[in-house]
C-alpha cells in the first residue's frame, strides 16, 4: 500500500510504523484468524481494516480520536501476522501506534481510574496480592460497578497460593550445560508460583544453573502493549541493571512476557544511542523455557510403567504468533512418557485473555474465551496445557462452570511431572 507517511515526520521512535503500513496489500488473509473479525464480523475491526485506518491517521485524514475505538478492540494477538503471506508485521505498527495515539488522548475519569488501578497494582507483587484478596472480598458489587471494575473483581482470584521467595541461585545438577537467568513475572509470582519452581527444577535436572536476580521487576510489557511506553521504557530500564550480562539466555515462562521483552528493539527506537544498543543486546538474549530446553537437548525424566495422559496444548498467542514457538512445545511433551498430545480446533484464535485486555474489554474477551474452552473440551483431553499465565488463568475462569473443569498447567509442569 503506497502511503504519503514521511518518517521524518513521525521521528526515530514511531518511524517504524511506515514499513508494515505499505506491505499490505488488503489481501484479506488476516481476516479469518482476527478474533474481533469473528465475534464482531466487521472490516474495521480487522488487521485490514486497522492498517487502512492507521494510515489515513497519520497522513492527517482522520482524527486519532475518530479510530481509537478500533484500535481498542485490537487484542494484539498477532494471529494475523501468522496469516499473512506478505510478511505484514503488525507488532511494529500496532504498539507504536498506540503509544503516539496516547500522547495526544484524552480519556475520560472513569478510563483514567482504571488504567492507573491497573497499573499500580499489577507489575507490583506485594500490591497484587493484596488488591487480589480485597476484591474477592467485594466481588458481590460486581454487578453494581462499570464494566472495567466489575471484570477487575469477577476475574480476581478466590483463593491464592501461599507467598513464595526464590533464592539467587540454583545450581546445575551433574555436568553443567549452561547458565540462565529466570524472569519470575509479577503477576504469574501471584497466582501461580509453582510454574517458577517447575522451570527451575526441569533447567537445573538438565544442567542449568539457573540465576533470580532479587530486584527483578515487570518487564514492562503490560503498559507497552496499551501505549504507556514510559512505564514500559522504565520497567525495562530496571532489569537491564538487574540481570547479569554473563548469562547464556534470559528466560521466560510467560508468552507475555517474552514477547514484550522481544520488541525491546522498537519500544527504544527513540532513545539515545547507548541505550538502544542496550535494549537490542537484552532482548537478544530473551527465550522461552521450551524454545531453550529444546536447544540444549532436553532429557526427560525416566518413568516407569507411566499411565497414558491425554493432554490437549493450547497455544498462547504470544508464543505461537508473536515468538513463532509452535513446535518446540509439542516435541518436549511427546517426549515425556505416557503423555499423549492432543490438538484443539482454531488453535490460532485467541482466548481473550491478552494483557489486561478481559478487564478493559470483558464482554469480547467472555466471548472468546467461552469459544476457546468449547474447542478444548471438544477434545475428550485430561489436562489442557499452555505456555503462558494470561491463558492458564482465562481458561481457568471460564472452565468453572463445568461439571468436571479439566486442570490448567504450564507446559513445564507436565515436563517436570509436577501435576502428579
Amino acid at each position: 500500500m503506497i502511503s504519503q507517511i514521511s518518517k521524518e515526520d513521525l521521528g526515530r521512535e514511531f518511524a517504524s510504523m511506515k514499513e508494515p503500513i505499505e506491505a499490505c496489500v488488503h489481501c484479506g488473509f488476516c481476516l479469518p484468524t482476527c478474533p474481533t473479525y469473528l465475534t464482531m464480523g466487521d472490516e474495521m475491526n480487522s488487521p485490514r481494516g486497522r492498517i487502512f485506518l492507521m494510515k489515513e491517521t497519520l497522513e492527517g485524514k482522520l482524527n486519532p480520536s475518530e479510530i481509537d475505538p478500533y484500535v481498542d478492540n485490537c487484542l494484539g494477538c498477532l494471529a494475523c501476522v501468522t496469516s499473512c503471506p506478505s510478511g505484514v508485521e503488525y507488532g511494529e505498527l500496532i504498539s507504536p501506534y498506540r503509544a503516539w495515539s496516547e500522547k495526544q488522548r484524552k480519556r475520560g475519569l472513569g478510563e483514567r481510574l482504571q488504567r492507573v488501578a491497573l497499573f499500580k497494582t499489577i507489575p507490583y507483587p506485594d500490591r497484587f496480592r493484596t488488591a487480589s484478596k480485597v476484591a474477592s472480598l467485594f466481588r458481590p458489587l460486581a454487578p453494581y460497578l462499570p464494566k472495567g471494575f466489575s471484570a477487575m473483581l469477577e476475574l480476581a482470584p478466590s483463593e491464592l497460593p501461599p507467598k513464595q521467595e526464590f533464592k539467587e541461585f540454583y545450581p546445575a545438577q551433574g555436568e553443567k550445560k549452561g547458565r540462565v537467568a529466570l524472569l519470575i513475572g509479577c503477576a504469574q509470582q501471584v497466582l501461580a508460583p509453582r510454574i517458577n519452581r517447575a522451570a527451575i527444577r526441569v533447567l537445573n535436572r538438565n544442567g542449568i544453573e539457573v540465576l533470580v536476580p532479587r530486584s527483578q521487576g515487570c518487564c514492562g510489557s503490560l503498559a507497552m502493549h496499551i501505549g504507556e511506553s514510559k512505564g514500559a521504557r522504565k520497567a525495562a530500564c530496571k532489569n537491564f541493571e538487574t540481570f547479569p550480562e554473563d548469562v547464556d539466555a534470559i528466560i521466560s515462562t510467560a508468552a507475555g512476557c517474552g514477547s514484550g521483552m522481544k520488541e525491546y528493539g522498537t519500544l527504544f527506537a527513540g532513545e539515545e544511542d547507548a541505550l538502544r544498543v542496550q535494549a537490542k543486546d537484552y532482548a537478544s538474549k530473551v527465550i522461552d523455557i521450551c524454545e531453550y530446553l529444546d536447544q540444549i537437548g532436553f532429557t526427560p525424566p525416566e518413568i516407569e510403567n507411566p499411565e497414558t495422559v491425554k493432554v490437549v496444548y493450547h497455544d498462547a498467542c504470544h508464543l505461537a504468533h508473536a515468538q513463532k514457538v509452535r513446535s518446540a512445545p509439542r516435541k518436549l511433551l511427546r517426549s515425556m512418557p505416557g503423555l499423549e498430545i492432543l490438538e484443539p480446533a482454531e488453535w490460532e484464535i485467541c482466548c481473550g485473555s491478552a494483557g489486561s485486555y478481559n478487564i478493559e474489554h470483558s464482554d469480547t474477551a467472555k466471548e472468546l474465551g467461552e469459544r476457546k474452552v468449547k474447542n478444548l473440551y471438544a477434545t475428550d483431553a485430561d489436562i489442557i496445557a499452555t505456555g503462558n499465565i494470561g491463558c492458564l488463568t482465562q481458561i481457568e475462569f471460564h472452565s468453572k462452570d463445568k461439571e468436571t473443569p479439566l486442570r490448567v498447567v504450564h507446559t513445564v509442569e507436565l515436563l517436570d511431572r509436577a501435576i502428579e
